[in-house]
């Protein structure tokens, strides 16, 4: 009865709003809501597709009006009795002292208010805590600027991959984002490899983060969870519904940190069950042999699309860099014959100070397999002014990794 009640009255709250909210932005270009959210102009939470974020959703507009009941109705009594007794009208300051009946009223109304309040959030925190009896169980790591997705047990064990923002919305966002009258629904939420999970299935996540704290949000789940470095979280959802449904990194983790976007895709057990097994062929396809030695054109071929998919971005496609971020071509380390000081670069990272006092982060890129390291190594080596003629081969980074 009482959520009946309270969803009345959000719903009286949220038509006013829009109303509100349309008046004041009858200018602005029309756009379309992202299946999933966000959407335009909106003052609500996600729609929700998890029993945890209905329950969340709940407990927002509860809290919002119980305590806005709470807040006129003190003030309503203070303002009223401000008003009826001021000294103008002849009323004069009593003098009296403690009454015990007003002590006990006043102590027991809060604790009632405030145990009415904790019960219903208590049992959503500890639901949301309930990782238990999980049917897939994903390890989602953060890095700088992207996430990685291992499948650790059960449907789809052995998957693993990187998701990072489309490389056609960054290059848009680069040029000052889209133009005027072009309509993009997920300007800066599509990515080249989303998640994909089955319907009404239990998701375990796990998180963690190779680099810096990052934090792993998808509104319609409800859930939010820090990835930290050196740290083994985990939170779970189970999406009733099928679709697409995004989210982003929550916490400052860079220059970068605007394009760190998630997307999960909720599909049909048979779909997944179709995608599970495409991934496991392109996965075998994947499976370079470390000994394996390359020919020129073959690494050349797999270092452009390596560098592609995780390099153009912020050393731009044209190795110039932009900003801060030093270029590739005709850098020394690149240039130089000894094949070492870009391989630890790539494998550790590295920070580089800068005039201003500020520090330049290149983050390890070690979640590479051997041969993509060797092929993007080779293809920067060649490409562009640098015609060094140097080839790297899987076997080289395998022995810089021990």
């Amino acid at each position: 009865m009482m959520k009946r009640i309270f969803s009345k009255l959000a719903a009286t709250l949220l038509v006013a709003s829009a109303w509100a909210g349309t008046v004041a932005f009858t200018a602005a270009q029309a756009v379309s809501d992202l299946p999933g959210g966000p959407a335009v102009r909106q003052l609500n939470l996600h729609p929700p597709v998890t029993k945890i974020a209905e329950e969340q959703a709940w407990l927002h507009w509860f809290m919002l009006i119980l305590c806005t009941a709470i807040f006129v109705a003190v003030f309503a009594v203070m303002f009223y009795s401000i008003w009826k007794h001021r000294k103008s009208v002849g009323h004069k300051s009593a003098n009296f002292h403690e009454s015990v009946t007003v002590e006990i009223v006043w102590t027991i109304v809060p604790f009632v208010i405030v145990i009415l309040m904790a019960l219903p959030a208590t049992k959503v925190v500890v639901a949301m805590k309930d990782t238990t009896n999980a049917d897939l169980t994903i390890k989602v790591t953060g890095m700088q600027w992207k996430w990685g997705y291992d499948y650790l047990k059960g449907e789809g064990e052995g998957i693993g991959f990187l998701s990072a923002l489309d490389r056609t919305q960054r290059e848009m966002s680069n040029n000052g984002g889209p133009k005027a009258g072009e309509q993009v629904e997920d300007y800066l939420l599509k990515v080249d490899h989303p998640m994909v999970v089955p319907v009404n299935k239990k998701i375990r996540l796990i998180t963690t983060a190779n680099d810096v704290i990052h934090s792993f949000m998808i509104p319609s789940f409800g859930i939010k969870q820090d990835a930290i470095p050196g740290f083994v979280r985990d939170t779970w959802f189970r999406a009733e519904k099928i679709g697409d449904y995004h989210g982003q990194c929550v916490e400052l983790c860079g220059k970068e940190h605007a394009y760190m976007p998630i997307h999960v895709k909720v599909v049909s057990s048979e779909d997944y069950t179709l995608w599970v097994n495409e991934e496991m062929k392109k996965l075998a396809a994947l499976a370079d042999d470390p000994t394996k030695v390359w020919t020129a054109e073959e690494l050349f071929a797999r270092g452009e699309k390596v560098y592609a998919a995780n390099c153009a971005a912020c050393h731009q496609p044209n190795g110039k860099g932009v900003g801060t971020i030093k270029p590739l071509d005709g850098s020394a380390v690149v240039l130089d014959a000894d094949k070492g000081q870009q391989l630890t670069v790539l494998l550790n990272g590295r920070t580089v100070a800068l005039p201003d006092g500020k520090t330049n982060v290149m983050p390890s890129w070690k979640q590479l397999s051997d041969t993509e390291i060797a092929a993007v190594m080779t293809y920067t080596k060649n490409n562009w002014s640098n015609k060094t003629g140097q080839l790297v081969q899987p076997s080289d980074v395998t022995a810089a990794r021990k």
